[in-house]
């Protein structure tokens, strides 16, 4: 209704649109509205969500590797695998990180990781560690739960040199 008392149109689409109004400002709906854009930051996603398999950048058996290589060395803390394990693999980590990183101050690095599935859902994986010239093991089993995510079941690793 304008200031004269006379109705133009309807909001509900039925009516006439006012002069120098379009169709879409007045509901008519003969124009379709592009849908509401996104208000979440690019590249951003919810973190309680298991990742998306399709587009997870390193297999799991290279992250965990690296994550737990970092670990032993020192330059993680040992809870910083706390929500990735499973049953008694976080007191195994806890009992390996007792021996203190590597004693001539060289960092580890991972020379090699491999895996085998020996059935859907489990990796049992190996890696090679260099410190230095000398060269150690490890060994570790993931397995994924019905949410998707890795979480290792148990691991062993060889004398840190």
């Amino acid at each position: 209704m304008d200031s004269t008392g006379t109705t133009h149109g309807s909001i509900s689409g039925g009516g006439v649109p006012p002069e120098g109004a379009s169709a879409v400002q007045a509901g008519g709906g003969a124009a379709r509205r592009r849908p509401a854009a996104r208000t979440r930051p690019a590249g951003r996603r919810d973190q309680r969500r298991p990742p998306d398999p399709r587009r997870m950048t390193t297999a799991p058996h290279a992250w965990f590797a690296q994550a737990l290589l970092a670990v032993l060395s020192g330059h993680r803390p040992v809870h910083y695998l706390l929500g990735h394990t499973v049953g008694p693999a976080y007191e195994q980590l806890i009992t390996l990180t007792r021996s203190g990183p590597p004693r001539d101050g060289l960092r580890p690095i991972l020379r090699h990781c491999g895996r085998f599935r020996p059935c859907p859902g489990v990796i049992e994986a190996f890696a090679r560690i260099a410190v230095g010239d000398r060269v150690t093991a490890m060994a570790f089993r993931l397995e994924q739960g019905t949410d998707l995510r890795w979480r290792c079941a148990a691991v062993e690793v060889g004398p840190m040199p």
